[in-house]
């Protein structure tokens, strides 16, 4: 058994997680020790959770658009893992999602990452990631700390989030297209060539 097969059924049997464990349902992320790039999001929507499958859904086909790989090269890469800010479905809010639960990345982030040594950028999408790994680095909100990118490489890249319903926010924010997603595809292109 590797050490994230270890991590997986220690998350399974936390406490936090027994109503998900007791419904069959496993925690959603991905690590590996070759990775270099991770990607920390909010949570698992419903439908990636129902195919068991991280961005499954139209957010995860304009996320790889954006990183200018193929929907295949997104899932079986090693090189890139995939850790949100809680490995379950939160249930539906109002209006969207339910927010991941506090304290589950405080508790799994740092454990994972300690054993993937090789990575270079993690990749931060919405504000309760940037929030959690940048705290009072984070500029005044989520648009002034996407803008201010080159403040927070190599180490971080915050992101929008990819979803359909922000739309409005990429008309308003052209710059997002032109500075900030070439960059990401350079940050991807190169981990992938190594």
């Amino acid at each position: 058994m590797t050490i994230f097969n270890e991590i997986k059924q220690e998350i399974m049997a936390d406490a936090m997680n027994t109503l998900y464990t007791r419904k069959g349902i496993s925690p959603l992320f991905k690590a590996s020790k070759k990775a270099q790039i991770a990607i920390i999001g909010q949570a698992p929507g419903r439908k990636a959770e129902e195919t068991n499958l991280f961005w499954n859904d139209l957010s995860g086909d304009r996320l790889r658009e954006w990183m200018g790989i193929s929907r295949e090269e997104f899932y079986k890469i090693d090189r890139i893992a995939h850790l949100p800010m809680d490995f379950y479905y939160p249930g539906k809010a109002k209006s969207g999602d339910l927010p991941p639960r506090k304290g589950f990345a405080e508790k799994w982030h740092p454990r994972l990452l300690d054993e993937m040594p090789n990575i270079e950028t993690i990749i931060l999408i919405g504000s309760y990631a940037q929030k959690h790994y940048l705290n009072k680095r984070m500029d005044k909100n989520l648009t002034e700390t996407v803008r201010n990118f080159k403040n927070y490489l190599p180490e971080y890249l915050p992101l929008v989030h990819p979803s359909p319903l922000n739309v409005g926010w990429f008309k308003r924010n052209p710059w997002f297209e032109s500075d900030v997603l070439p960059v990401l595809k350079i940050i991807v292109k190169k981990s992938l060539k190594k």
